[in-house]
Order: structure tokens, then sequence, then C-alpha cells
């Protein structure tokens, strides 16, 4: 009998051990996918629902060791980047992907929903420089596009985002008063992706379970305005449903629907 290979994605970023976030969550979104999970990580952090206690970046040349031994053996239909931690991390990653020409999905994780610094402030050119580059989409939201682009007007900082190099933009609009929409610029135009904001409190996770949700969409086929609008229907079904499991915010849980 013959086999048949399934999607393969990887995602590349920093562990929660609350499951909530990080390569935890992302391994369960690939699975809720039909798409098989692979991971590296980039940092173990301490954390739970209430906040983030400590970030410990992994050794730079374990984080290029990793990926290099993984990528001569596996290539994914799709990588999820998340979070790098720091900057060194950052060039050891950029360093092994360059080779590689495979659909990248940037999650460009900056700092945690309580303030804690989630990747080092030194390493933002860096990010632009070598990461972004190439990359088949960048989704930040208003604070990390800001961080990026010195604006936080969606349209304006999609454009330059794409003038950095990367193929296209999502800049979400979940962490802006009103209505949850998104902005996804791309070189055939851009369009506003609308969403009625769910009164869930803070749910933990969201932009994580997002840009996996979109990798996995992407390494089964998907075209990157399909895969974003099928991976917000996705996690706005998973913010409604969402649960409280310790003392802080909510996570998210995922229906029975197909994904």
């Amino acid at each position: 009998m013959s086999e048949t290979k399934p999607p393969i994605a990887l995602s590349v970023a920093g562990s929660d051990p609350t499951g909530g976030a990080g390569l935890q969550l992302d391994l369960r979104v690939f699975e809720r996918h039909d798409v098989h999970g692979m991971a590296v990580a980039t940092a173990l952090t301490m954390q739970t629902t209430k906040g983030v206690h400590q970030v410990l970046p992994v050794f730079p040349s374990v984080a290029g060791e990793q990926l290099h031994v993984l990528l001569g053996d596996i290539l994914p239909d799709a990588i999820k980047i998340g979070m790098l931690a720091s900057d060194d991390v950052l060039l050891r990653v950029a360093m092994v992907l360059e080779r590689y020409e495979i659909p990248r999905i940037v999650d460009p994780v900056m700092t945690a929903s309580d303030g804690s610094r989630l990747l080092e402030q030194r390493a933002l050119g860096n990010l632009c420089e070598r990461i972004l580059p190439g990359a088949a989409l960048v989704t930040p939201n208003l604070s990390e596009a800001e961080a990026l682009t010195g604006t936080r007007d969606p349209e304006a900082a999609a454009r330059i985002l794409l003038e950095l190099g990367v193929q296209a933009a999502l800049v979400k609009g979940g962490h802006a008063s009103g209505p949850a929409d998104d902005f996804l610029l791309t070189a055939e135009g851009g369009c506003w992706l609308r969403a009625p904001r769910l009164d869930r409190g803070p749910v933990h996770g969201t932009g994580c379970a997002l840009s996996a949700a979109i990798a996995a969409r992407v390494a089964r086929g998907e075209g990157i305005e399909d895969a974003v609008r099928g991976a917000k229907d996705f996690v706005g079904r998973a913010i409604a449903r969402a649960v409280r499991i310790g003392g802080g915010q909510r996570v998210l849980r995922f229906d029975d629907g197909a994904a």
C-alpha cells in the first residue's frame, strides 16, 4: 500500500508551559487542521495565565542546529515564525532559513499582553532586514506594526511592510477599540476583513493561533487570502468558546467543526 505524505508545518517559536500560546498552541492548531506539526524552540518561558515571569532564550547555536538538522531531513510545506526572543537567536534562525524557499508566516511577537518583552529591542533592525524580506505574510498587531513601520494606520503600515520585502501583510485590529477588523494587503491589492468584537475578556494566544492556522492552511495549499479568511474564522470560533483554566486570561477552546 502506497503512503501519502500529509501536509507539514513547522513552528519556530517559544515554549509556553500553560499550553495557551507558543509552540504548544501551534502544534494543537496544526493538528486541528490535519497537518503534521514540527517545532523548534527559541526560548523557554516561566509564565502562567496571569503573565510572564521570565524569558530564557535558547543558546543561538542550539536554535540554529535544531533547524539545520531538521530541515536536512524534512522540508515543511510552510513555516510559522513566532517569538524569537533575542537578536542572536533571530540571526541564527535567519541564517538557516535563507537557504530554503519555504513559505514563511511571520508573527512578529515583541511583547506579551502583560507588557513583558519577548524580543530584544536591538533585534528590530534584523527582524526587518533578515526575517521579513521574502516572507509570504507578516501578521503584526497595531503596536507591532507601529514598531516596525512608525505608524499605527493599518493601510499605511501594510504598504510599508510590503516595501520591506514581504509578499503580504495582515495588520490586526484585535487590540483596537470597536470591531476586530484586520487589513490585508497583497501585491494584488488590499481589503478589510471585518469581524465583530467578542466580549470574552482577555484571551491568551489569539495571535499565535491565527498565524499557526494561516501556516497550516498554506501548508495544505491554500492561497494567502483564503488562508487568512479561514484562519480568522477558525480563531473567532475558538475565542467564542474560550475558557478560564487558571487565575488569569482565558485560553482558546477549539470546536468540532471543520478547520
